[in-house]
């Protein structure tokens, strides 16, 4: 997801530029409701290794018989570096893993070394039809006239976590606070379906519960009509930033450093300014997750409204 404006970008400034993408399988279909893409190649074997490089192998002929021009390699791993070689571009350039510096300017450093830059951040990717996510909205009683702010409780670890009670917060003081009606949504993969039933509860059931509902190509689809993304670290936070949806990440012991989002349209809650902080442990060791619980739900909502009047 981070990719996405930064390739975009390429393209807005290079129309006549084929632009074609490789990647796992399970990551596909977001890349594949886009027009920015030639072609989209995709690598089963789940998280197998041997069967990720099985069907690399299978995949080279195919790839070999573009002739690439440039290979980016954004992933810097040992299938995607064995690629690169094996194609033998004129110009390659590779990302780099290991600098403190936000995943989206390592992308763009990437870029710009390969010749393709200077390049910046364009954030109106242009989906092909996805009418799937708008049914699903329109079922849920979204009508344009209503405000759209997404709920991810998504972190994957309790140290990346909101409390749910304060989710709950956020979202009454958001109603005081906004003068039109709002649809509160929460969206994401079944295995957050329980966080997703305890905010419903926290909320008496005024919140549209999406989650294992939508395929990921719809799910960014549905992103992008939101006006607020509250998210914890999470695909989906990635997802809004990287479309230009006003965000806010909270970002708790994740490298905020490493992946914080980009742009004008951003707000990032992470623990940087802690002795603690970017600590990386999937429990506090303090047992309190502060990092995250010291912001207040009525200044995240504050937060959200400055930043989507901003946003225009």
């Amino acid at each position: 997801m981070i990719t996405l404006p930064y390739l975009n970008d390429v393209k807005r400034r290079n129309p006549d530029f084929e632009i074609d993408l490789l990647t796992r399988r399970e990551f596909a279909s977001v890349p594949r409701s886009l027009e920015l893409f030639s072609r989209v190649h995709s690598i089963a074997g789940w998280r197998s290794f041997k069967l990720q490089c099985l069907f690399t192998a299978l995949l080279l002929p195919r790839l070999l018989s573009r002739g690439y021009d440039v290979v980016v390699d954004l992933q810097n791993n040992e299938i995607s570096r064995a690629v690169t070689r094996l194609l033998r571009p004129a110009r390659a350039s590779r990302f780099d893993t290991t600098a403190p510096r936000p995943a989206g300017e390592r992308t763009g450093e990437a870029l710009d070394a390969a010749g393709l830059g200077p390049v910046g951040l364009d954030a109106n990717l242009v989906l092909r039809k996805h009418e799937g996510a708008r049914d699903l909205l329109a079922e849920a009683g979204f009508r344009e006239e209503h405000r759209l702010v997404v709920l991810n409780p998504a972190g994957a670890f309790p140290s990346r976590n909101w409390p749910i009670a304060s989710y709950a917060r956020f979202a009454r003081a958001w109603q005081k606070i906004d003068d039109r009606p709002t649809i509160f949504l929460v969206l994401g993969l079944p295995s957050m379906k329980g966080k997703a039933d305890a905010l419903s509860a926290e909320l008496d059931g005024r919140l549209v519960d999406l989650v294992g509902q939508t395929t990921p190509a719809e799910a960014f689809a549905i992103v992008r009509k939101a006006d607020l993304v509250l998210s914890e670290d999470s695909g989906l936070m990635h997802m809004a930033w990287s479309s230009g949806v006003p965000t806010i990440a909270l970002l708790g012991s994740s490298r905020g450093d490493w992946s914080r989002p980009l742009g004008a349209r951003s707000i990032c809650l992470d623990s940087g300014d802690l002795d603690c902080g970017y600590c990386m442990e999937e429990h506090c060791r303090f047992g309190d997750v502060h990092c995250l619980t010291r912001y207040e739900p009525d200044q995240v909502a504050e937060l959200g409204m400055k930043l989507v009047t901003e946003s225009g």
